[in-house]
Protein backbone atom coordinates (compact mmCIF):
# COMPACT_ATOMS: atom_id res chain seq x y z
CA UNK A 1 0.00 0.00 0.00
CA UNK A 2 1.02 3.61 -0.24
CA UNK A 3 3.32 4.84 2.51
CA UNK A 4 0.78 7.53 3.38
CA UNK A 5 -1.92 4.94 4.04
CA UNK A 6 -3.13 4.73 7.62
CA UNK A 7 -2.88 1.57 9.70
CA UNK A 8 -6.53 0.55 9.59
CA UNK A 9 -7.43 2.08 6.24
CA UNK A 10 -8.52 -1.18 4.65
CA UNK A 11 -9.55 -3.28 7.62
CA UNK A 12 -13.30 -3.69 7.75
CA UNK A 13 -14.99 -3.28 11.13
CA UNK A 14 -17.96 -5.28 12.30
CA UNK A 15 -21.44 -4.01 11.65
CA UNK A 16 -22.06 -3.35 15.34
CA UNK A 17 -18.78 -1.46 15.77
CA UNK A 18 -19.33 0.49 12.59
CA UNK A 19 -22.82 1.58 13.56
CA UNK A 20 -21.55 2.68 16.92
CA UNK A 21 -19.04 4.93 15.19
CA UNK A 22 -21.47 6.31 12.63
CA UNK A 23 -21.91 9.67 14.26
CA UNK A 24 -18.26 10.44 13.73
CA UNK A 25 -18.49 10.61 9.94
CA UNK A 26 -17.10 13.83 8.50
CA UNK A 27 -17.76 16.12 5.55
CA UNK A 28 -16.48 14.67 2.29
CA UNK A 29 -15.05 16.14 -0.92
CA UNK A 30 -17.70 16.52 -3.59
CA UNK A 31 -17.60 16.56 -7.38
CA UNK A 32 -20.73 17.54 -9.32
CA UNK A 33 -21.32 16.43 -12.92
CA UNK A 34 -24.39 18.04 -14.48
CA UNK A 35 -25.76 17.10 -17.86
CA UNK A 36 -27.61 19.52 -20.11
CA UNK A 37 -31.07 18.06 -19.58
CA UNK A 38 -30.88 15.72 -16.64
CA UNK A 39 -33.43 12.91 -16.77
CA UNK A 40 -32.72 11.76 -13.25
CA UNK A 41 -30.34 12.16 -10.35
CA UNK A 42 -27.74 9.72 -9.08
CA UNK A 43 -25.52 10.02 -6.03
CA UNK A 44 -22.41 7.83 -5.76
CA UNK A 45 -19.79 7.41 -3.05
CA UNK A 46 -16.52 6.14 -4.53
CA UNK A 47 -13.13 5.24 -3.10
CA UNK A 48 -10.71 8.17 -3.01
CA UNK A 49 -7.88 6.66 -5.03
CA UNK A 50 -4.34 6.69 -3.64
CA UNK A 51 -3.06 7.48 -7.15
CA UNK A 52 -4.17 11.10 -7.77
CA UNK A 53 -4.87 10.48 -11.46
CA UNK A 54 -7.43 7.83 -10.49
CA UNK A 55 -10.09 10.30 -9.35
CA UNK A 56 -9.68 12.48 -12.44
CA UNK A 57 -10.04 9.45 -14.70
CA UNK A 58 -13.13 8.30 -12.82
CA UNK A 59 -14.70 11.76 -13.11
CA UNK A 60 -14.14 11.71 -16.87
CA UNK A 61 -15.57 8.20 -17.35
CA UNK A 62 -18.63 8.85 -15.18
CA UNK A 63 -19.10 12.26 -16.80
CA UNK A 64 -19.22 10.73 -20.28
CA UNK A 65 -21.92 8.28 -19.16
CA UNK A 66 -23.88 11.04 -17.39
CA UNK A 67 -23.87 13.28 -20.45
CA UNK A 68 -24.92 10.51 -22.80
CA UNK A 69 -27.72 9.27 -20.54
CA UNK A 70 -28.89 12.71 -19.33
CA UNK A 71 -28.42 11.83 -15.68
CA UNK A 72 -27.42 14.37 -13.04
CA UNK A 73 -24.57 12.67 -11.13
CA UNK A 74 -23.07 13.71 -7.81
CA UNK A 75 -19.80 11.99 -6.83
CA UNK A 76 -18.22 11.90 -3.38
CA UNK A 77 -14.66 10.57 -3.29
CA UNK A 78 -14.37 9.10 0.21
CA UNK A 79 -10.96 8.52 1.74
CA UNK A 80 -10.11 5.42 3.74
CA UNK A 81 -7.75 7.48 5.91
CA UNK A 82 -9.19 7.56 9.40
CA UNK A 83 -11.75 4.95 8.33
CA UNK A 84 -13.96 7.67 6.80
CA UNK A 85 -15.17 5.21 4.17
CA UNK A 86 -16.25 2.73 6.85
CA UNK A 87 -17.86 5.45 8.94
CA UNK A 88 -19.76 6.74 5.93
CA UNK A 89 -21.03 3.25 5.11
CA UNK A 90 -22.13 2.76 8.72
CA UNK A 91 -23.85 6.15 8.91
CA UNK A 92 -25.81 5.58 5.72
CA UNK A 93 -26.83 2.06 6.74
CA UNK A 94 -28.10 3.35 10.08
CA UNK A 95 -29.92 6.36 8.64
CA UNK A 96 -31.13 4.43 5.57
CA UNK A 97 -30.36 7.38 3.37
CA UNK A 98 -27.33 8.52 1.41
CA UNK A 99 -25.71 7.56 -1.86
CA UNK A 100 -27.41 5.36 -4.44
CA UNK A 101 -24.07 3.62 -5.17
CA UNK A 102 -21.51 3.06 -2.43
CA UNK A 103 -18.00 1.59 -2.67
CA UNK A 104 -17.41 -1.26 -0.20
CA UNK A 105 -13.96 -2.58 0.78
CA UNK A 106 -13.21 -6.26 1.40
CA UNK A 107 -15.57 -7.50 4.16
CA UNK A 108 -18.14 -4.70 4.12
CA UNK A 109 -20.55 -6.37 1.70
CA UNK A 110 -21.14 -9.10 4.30
CA UNK A 111 -21.34 -6.55 7.09
CA UNK A 112 -24.08 -4.65 5.22
CA UNK A 113 -25.88 -7.42 3.35
CA UNK A 114 -29.27 -6.64 4.91
CA UNK A 115 -29.21 -3.14 3.44
CA UNK A 116 -28.05 -4.01 -0.07
CA UNK A 117 -30.01 -4.53 -3.27
CA UNK A 118 -29.27 -7.88 -4.96
CA UNK A 119 -27.31 -7.33 -8.19
CA UNK A 120 -27.49 -10.70 -9.94
CA UNK A 121 -28.99 -8.82 -12.89
CA UNK A 122 -25.71 -6.91 -13.21
CA UNK A 123 -23.06 -9.50 -12.33
CA UNK A 124 -24.39 -12.56 -14.17
CA UNK A 125 -24.53 -10.86 -17.61
CA UNK A 126 -21.03 -9.48 -16.99
CA UNK A 127 -19.76 -12.97 -16.17
CA UNK A 128 -21.39 -14.28 -19.34
CA UNK A 129 -19.65 -11.51 -21.27
CA UNK A 130 -16.20 -11.65 -19.67
CA UNK A 131 -15.93 -15.10 -18.12
CA UNK A 132 -14.54 -16.24 -14.79
CA UNK A 133 -14.34 -13.84 -11.88
CA UNK A 134 -11.74 -13.64 -9.13
CA UNK A 135 -12.89 -16.29 -6.58
CA UNK A 136 -12.20 -13.95 -3.66
CA UNK A 137 -14.77 -11.55 -5.11
CA UNK A 138 -17.30 -14.37 -5.20
CA UNK A 139 -16.47 -15.44 -1.63
CA UNK A 140 -17.03 -11.91 -0.35
CA UNK A 141 -19.70 -10.58 -2.69
CA UNK A 142 -22.05 -13.53 -3.19
CA UNK A 143 -24.24 -14.33 -0.19
CA UNK A 144 -26.84 -17.09 0.04
CA UNK A 145 -26.59 -17.67 -3.68
CA UNK A 146 -27.03 -14.04 -4.71
CA UNK A 147 -24.59 -11.30 -5.64
CA UNK A 148 -25.06 -8.46 -3.16
CA UNK A 149 -22.49 -6.11 -4.71
CA UNK A 150 -20.63 -5.83 -8.00
CA UNK A 151 -16.86 -6.47 -7.95
CA UNK A 152 -15.00 -3.27 -8.83
CA UNK A 153 -11.59 -2.70 -10.34
CA UNK A 154 -11.09 0.65 -8.60
CA UNK A 155 -9.12 0.02 -5.42
CA UNK A 156 -8.85 -3.75 -5.93
CA UNK A 157 -5.33 -5.05 -5.51
CA UNK A 158 -3.08 -8.07 -5.26
CA UNK A 159 -0.08 -8.31 -2.92
CA UNK A 160 2.55 -10.33 -4.78
CA UNK A 161 6.31 -10.37 -4.35
CA UNK A 162 8.23 -7.18 -5.09
CA UNK A 163 11.94 -7.99 -4.98
CA UNK A 164 15.30 -6.31 -5.57
CA UNK A 165 16.66 -7.80 -8.78
CA UNK A 166 20.32 -7.37 -7.78
CA UNK A 167 20.10 -9.07 -4.38
CA UNK A 168 18.26 -12.07 -5.75
CA UNK A 169 20.87 -12.44 -8.51
CA UNK A 170 23.56 -12.45 -5.83
CA UNK A 171 21.59 -15.24 -4.16
CA UNK A 172 21.54 -17.20 -7.41
CA UNK A 173 17.98 -16.45 -8.55
CA UNK A 174 17.30 -14.29 -11.62
CA UNK A 175 13.77 -13.04 -10.98
CA UNK A 176 13.46 -11.49 -14.46
CA UNK A 177 14.26 -14.84 -16.06
CA UNK A 178 12.01 -16.62 -13.56
CA UNK A 179 9.02 -14.40 -14.37
CA UNK A 180 9.73 -12.60 -17.67
CA UNK A 181 7.53 -9.83 -19.04
CA UNK A 182 5.85 -12.17 -21.48
CA UNK A 183 3.26 -14.97 -21.24
CA UNK A 184 5.73 -17.79 -20.56
CA UNK A 185 5.89 -20.34 -17.79
CA UNK A 186 9.49 -21.09 -16.88
CA UNK A 187 11.14 -23.95 -15.03
CA UNK A 188 12.61 -21.35 -12.67
CA UNK A 189 9.10 -20.33 -11.59
CA UNK A 190 8.57 -23.81 -10.19
CA UNK A 191 11.58 -23.20 -7.96
CA UNK A 192 10.02 -20.14 -6.33
CA UNK A 193 8.85 -21.88 -3.18
CA UNK A 194 8.65 -20.91 0.48
CA UNK A 195 11.63 -23.21 1.01
CA UNK A 196 13.62 -21.29 -1.60
CA UNK A 197 12.67 -18.00 0.03
CA UNK A 198 13.98 -19.35 3.33
CA UNK A 199 17.31 -20.06 1.62
CA UNK A 200 17.56 -16.46 0.39
CA UNK A 201 16.39 -14.82 3.63
CA UNK A 202 19.75 -15.16 5.50
CA UNK A 203 21.62 -13.85 2.44
CA UNK A 204 19.36 -10.79 2.41
CA UNK A 205 19.86 -10.26 6.13
CA UNK A 206 23.64 -10.52 5.81
CA UNK A 207 23.49 -7.89 3.05
CA UNK A 208 21.50 -5.59 5.41
CA UNK A 209 18.45 -6.02 3.17
CA UNK A 210 16.19 -8.24 5.31
CA UNK A 211 12.78 -9.09 3.91
CA UNK A 212 10.14 -6.54 4.98
CA UNK A 213 7.45 -9.07 5.86
CA UNK A 214 5.29 -7.79 8.68
CA UNK A 215 3.96 -9.79 11.59
CA UNK A 216 1.78 -7.00 12.92
CA UNK A 217 -1.96 -6.55 13.24
CA UNK A 218 -2.78 -4.82 9.93
CA UNK A 219 -3.76 -6.00 6.51
CA UNK A 220 -0.38 -6.41 4.80
CA UNK A 221 0.84 -8.64 7.63
CA UNK A 222 -2.40 -10.64 7.81
CA UNK A 223 -2.47 -11.11 4.03
CA UNK A 224 1.12 -12.34 3.85
CA UNK A 225 0.71 -14.91 6.63
CA UNK A 226 -2.74 -15.89 5.38
CA UNK A 227 -1.35 -16.77 1.93
CA UNK A 228 1.50 -18.73 3.48
CA UNK A 229 -0.86 -20.70 5.72
CA UNK A 230 -3.11 -21.54 2.81
CA UNK A 231 -0.16 -22.67 0.69
CA UNK A 232 0.56 -25.22 3.43
CA UNK A 233 -3.10 -26.26 3.65
CA UNK A 234 -3.27 -24.75 7.13
CA UNK A 235 -6.92 -23.87 7.82
CA UNK A 236 -8.02 -22.42 11.14
CA UNK A 237 -11.74 -22.93 10.52
CA UNK A 238 -13.20 -24.99 7.67
CA UNK A 239 -16.05 -24.11 5.34
CA UNK A 240 -18.57 -25.68 7.73
CA UNK A 241 -17.45 -23.37 10.54
CA UNK A 242 -15.64 -26.12 12.44
CA UNK A 243 -12.43 -25.19 14.24
CA UNK A 244 -9.62 -27.10 12.51
CA UNK A 245 -6.52 -25.36 13.86
CA UNK A 246 -4.98 -28.41 15.55
CA UNK A 247 -3.57 -30.10 12.45
CA UNK A 248 -0.18 -31.12 11.10
CA UNK A 249 -0.55 -28.52 8.33
CA UNK A 250 -0.90 -25.68 10.85
CA UNK A 251 2.05 -27.01 12.84
CA UNK A 252 4.18 -27.14 9.67
CA UNK A 253 3.27 -23.57 8.75
CA UNK A 254 4.19 -22.39 12.24
CA UNK A 255 7.47 -24.30 12.14
CA UNK A 256 8.30 -22.57 8.87
CA UNK A 257 7.53 -19.14 10.31
CA UNK A 258 9.74 -19.86 13.32
CA UNK A 259 12.65 -20.47 10.95
CA UNK A 260 11.90 -17.44 8.78
CA UNK A 261 11.36 -14.96 11.61
CA UNK A 262 14.99 -15.07 12.72
CA UNK A 263 15.97 -13.43 9.43
CA UNK A 264 13.36 -10.67 9.49
CA UNK A 265 13.83 -7.16 10.94
CA UNK A 266 13.21 -7.07 14.71
CA UNK A 267 10.42 -4.49 14.36
CA UNK A 268 8.17 -6.60 12.09
CA UNK A 269 5.85 -7.25 15.04
CA UNK A 270 4.92 -3.57 15.12
CA UNK A 271 4.65 -3.14 11.34
CA UNK A 272 1.73 -1.15 10.00
CA UNK A 273 0.75 -1.04 6.34
CA UNK A 274 3.32 1.66 5.56
CA UNK A 275 6.28 -0.10 7.17
CA UNK A 276 7.03 -2.54 4.37
CA UNK A 277 6.76 0.27 1.82
CA UNK A 278 9.25 2.40 3.73
CA UNK A 279 11.64 -0.53 4.01
CA UNK A 280 11.68 -1.09 0.24
CA UNK A 281 11.71 2.59 -0.78
CA UNK A 282 14.54 3.48 1.58
CA UNK A 283 16.70 0.68 0.18
CA UNK A 284 16.61 -1.35 3.39
CA UNK A 285 14.73 -4.43 2.16
CA UNK A 286 15.11 -6.90 -0.69
CA UNK A 287 11.55 -8.26 -0.66
CA UNK A 288 8.05 -7.19 0.32
CA UNK A 289 4.57 -8.42 -0.61
CA UNK A 290 2.70 -5.40 -1.90
CA UNK A 291 0.90 -3.78 -4.84
CA UNK A 292 3.16 -1.73 -7.16
CA UNK A 293 2.60 1.44 -5.15
CA UNK A 294 5.82 0.99 -3.16
CA UNK A 295 7.78 0.47 -6.37
CA UNK A 296 6.17 3.58 -7.92
CA UNK A 297 7.18 5.75 -4.97
CA UNK A 298 10.69 4.29 -5.08
CA UNK A 299 10.96 5.27 -8.75
CA UNK A 300 10.07 8.82 -7.75
CA UNK A 301 12.04 9.14 -4.51
CA UNK A 302 14.87 6.62 -4.79
CA UNK A 303 15.37 5.77 -8.50
CA UNK A 304 18.27 3.40 -7.92
CA UNK A 305 15.92 1.21 -5.88
CA UNK A 306 12.86 1.65 -8.10
CA UNK A 307 14.79 0.58 -11.18
CA UNK A 308 16.00 -2.54 -9.35
CA UNK A 309 12.53 -3.92 -8.50
CA UNK A 310 10.59 -6.77 -10.12
CA UNK A 311 7.07 -7.93 -9.24
CA UNK A 312 6.00 -11.57 -9.49
CA UNK A 313 3.70 -14.06 -7.68
CA UNK A 314 4.20 -15.23 -4.10
CA UNK A 315 6.10 -18.43 -3.33
CA UNK A 316 4.37 -21.78 -3.65
CA UNK A 317 3.93 -24.39 -0.94
CA UNK A 318 2.74 -28.00 -0.70
CA UNK A 319 -0.87 -26.92 -1.25
CA UNK A 320 -0.23 -24.49 -4.12
CA UNK A 321 0.63 -20.87 -4.90
CA UNK A 322 -1.67 -18.22 -3.41
CA UNK A 323 -1.58 -14.46 -3.98
CA UNK A 324 -3.28 -12.17 -1.44
CA UNK A 325 -6.29 -10.42 -2.95
CA UNK A 326 -8.06 -7.37 -1.52
CA UNK A 327 -11.13 -6.60 -3.63
CA UNK A 328 -13.44 -3.60 -3.73
CA UNK A 329 -17.15 -3.61 -4.59
CA UNK A 330 -19.83 -1.26 -5.82
CA UNK A 331 -23.10 -1.80 -3.99
CA UNK A 332 -26.58 -0.34 -4.41
CA UNK A 333 -28.43 0.38 -1.16
CA UNK A 334 -31.90 -1.17 -1.01
CA UNK A 335 -33.13 2.26 0.07
CA UNK A 336 -31.51 3.99 -2.95
CA UNK A 337 -33.76 6.38 -4.86
CA UNK A 338 -32.48 5.55 -8.34
CA UNK A 339 -31.64 1.87 -8.42
CA UNK A 340 -32.14 1.56 -12.16
CA UNK A 341 -29.63 4.28 -13.07
CA UNK A 342 -27.25 2.96 -10.41
CA UNK A 343 -27.16 -0.49 -11.97
CA UNK A 344 -26.79 0.97 -15.47
CA UNK A 345 -23.80 3.06 -14.42
CA UNK A 346 -22.11 0.15 -12.64
CA UNK A 347 -22.60 -2.03 -15.72
CA UNK A 348 -20.99 0.69 -17.84
CA UNK A 349 -18.04 1.03 -15.46
CA UNK A 350 -17.44 -2.73 -15.61
CA UNK A 351 -17.07 -2.84 -19.38
CA UNK A 352 -13.56 -3.67 -20.58
CA UNK A 353 -13.00 -0.28 -22.23
CA UNK A 354 -13.76 1.64 -19.05
CA UNK A 355 -11.86 -0.77 -16.79
CA UNK A 356 -8.77 -0.50 -18.97
CA UNK A 357 -8.99 3.31 -19.12
CA UNK A 358 -9.16 3.53 -15.33
CA UNK A 359 -6.40 0.96 -14.86
CA UNK A 360 -4.06 2.76 -17.25
CA UNK A 361 -4.64 6.06 -15.43
CA UNK A 362 -3.26 4.57 -12.19
CA UNK A 363 -0.29 2.82 -13.85
CA UNK A 364 -1.83 -0.62 -13.39
CA UNK A 365 -2.53 -0.39 -9.64
CA UNK A 366 -6.16 -1.56 -9.98
CA UNK A 367 -6.89 -5.25 -10.53
CA UNK A 368 -9.94 -6.08 -12.71
CA UNK A 369 -12.27 -8.67 -11.15
CA UNK A 370 -12.51 -10.60 -14.42
CA UNK A 371 -9.55 -12.87 -15.06
CA UNK A 372 -9.87 -12.30 -18.82
CA UNK A 373 -8.77 -8.69 -18.29
CA UNK A 374 -5.30 -9.63 -17.06
CA UNK A 375 -3.91 -8.77 -20.51
CA UNK A 376 -4.08 -4.95 -20.42
CA UNK A 377 -1.05 -3.39 -22.08
CA UNK A 378 -0.30 -1.09 -19.13
CA UNK A 379 1.41 -3.83 -17.10
CA UNK A 380 3.87 -4.54 -19.91
CA UNK A 381 4.56 -0.89 -20.65
CA UNK A 382 5.26 0.82 -17.32
CA UNK A 383 8.73 0.99 -15.85
CA UNK A 384 11.55 1.27 -15.00
CA UNK A 385 12.53 -1.37 -15.65
CA UNK A 386 10.06 -1.95 -18.46
CA UNK A 387 7.83 -4.89 -17.63
CA UNK A 388 8.50 -4.63 -13.89
CA UNK A 389 4.80 -5.10 -13.06
CA UNK A 390 3.89 -7.38 -15.98
CA UNK A 391 3.36 -10.21 -13.50
CA UNK A 392 1.37 -8.11 -11.00
CA UNK A 393 -2.00 -9.46 -12.23
CA UNK A 394 -2.42 -13.21 -11.94
CA UNK A 395 -1.90 -14.74 -15.38
CA UNK A 396 -2.68 -18.29 -16.56
CA UNK A 397 1.05 -19.11 -16.70
CA UNK A 398 1.44 -18.35 -12.99
CA UNK A 399 -0.51 -21.38 -11.77
CA UNK A 400 -1.61 -19.20 -8.87
CA UNK A 401 -4.88 -18.59 -7.04
CA UNK A 402 -6.20 -15.33 -5.55
CA UNK A 403 -6.63 -15.72 -1.81
CA UNK A 404 -7.77 -13.94 1.30
CA UNK A 405 -6.69 -14.80 4.83
CA UNK A 406 -9.10 -16.98 6.85
CA UNK A 407 -10.68 -18.62 3.79
CA UNK A 408 -12.58 -21.01 3.64
CA UNK A 409 -14.21 -20.18 6.97
CA UNK A 410 -17.75 -18.77 6.70
CA UNK A 411 -17.40 -15.03 6.15
CA UNK A 412 -18.99 -14.08 9.48
CA UNK A 413 -16.20 -16.03 11.22
CA UNK A 414 -13.46 -15.22 8.73
CA UNK A 415 -13.90 -11.47 9.18
CA UNK A 416 -13.20 -11.89 12.90
CA UNK A 417 -10.10 -14.00 12.23
CA UNK A 418 -8.93 -11.35 9.78
CA UNK A 419 -9.64 -8.28 11.88
CA UNK A 420 -8.25 -9.85 15.05
CA UNK A 421 -5.11 -10.88 13.12
CA UNK A 422 -5.34 -14.37 14.61
CA UNK A 423 -2.73 -15.87 12.30
CA UNK A 424 -0.06 -13.22 12.83
CA UNK A 425 -0.75 -13.29 16.56
CA UNK A 426 -0.10 -17.03 16.55
CA UNK A 427 3.22 -16.45 14.82
CA UNK A 428 4.16 -13.65 17.23
CA UNK A 429 3.37 -15.79 20.27
CA UNK A 430 5.63 -18.50 18.87
CA UNK A 431 8.53 -16.41 17.57
CA UNK A 432 8.51 -13.42 19.92
CA UNK A 433 6.56 -14.61 22.94
CA UNK A 434 8.46 -17.84 23.42
CA UNK A 435 5.39 -20.09 23.48
CA UNK A 436 5.51 -23.63 22.12
CA UNK A 437 3.52 -24.71 19.11
CA UNK A 438 1.04 -26.68 21.28
CA UNK A 439 0.55 -23.60 23.47
CA UNK A 440 -0.05 -21.40 20.43
CA UNK A 441 -2.56 -23.84 18.98
CA UNK A 442 -4.38 -24.12 22.31
CA UNK A 443 -4.67 -20.32 22.47
CA UNK A 444 -5.91 -20.14 18.88
CA UNK A 445 -8.46 -22.90 19.44
CA UNK A 446 -9.99 -21.00 22.35
CA UNK A 447 -9.99 -17.77 20.32
CA UNK A 448 -11.60 -19.39 17.29
CA UNK A 449 -14.28 -21.16 19.32
CA UNK A 450 -15.20 -17.76 20.70
CA UNK A 451 -15.70 -16.44 17.15
CA UNK A 452 -18.07 -19.31 16.38
CA UNK A 453 -20.35 -18.89 19.38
Amino acid sequence: MFPEEQTLSKIAISRRAALGAAAATAALPLVHIRSAAAAGRLSIGLWDHWVPAGNAAMRAVVGAWAEKNKVDVVIDFITSVGNKNLLTIAAEAQARTGHDIQAFPTWEVHNNQDNLEPVDDVVLPLMKQYGAINPVNEYLGKINGHWMAVPSSSGAQYKPSCARISLFKQAGLDVQAMYPARPDHTALADQWTWAKMLEIAPIAKQANLPFGLGLGQTTDSVDFVGALFRSYGAELVNAKGEVTVDTDAVKTALEYMKKLAQYLPPDVYSYDDASNNRALISGKSALIFNPPSAWAVAVRDNPSVGGDCWTFPNPTGPNGRFVPSNPYFWGVWNFARNKSAAKELITYLCQREQVETLCKAVSGYDIPPFLSMADFAVWAEVGPPTGTVYNYPIRPTHNATPSIAAFPAPAEIAVQIYNRATMTTMVAKLTQGGQSIPQVIAWAKDELEGFSR
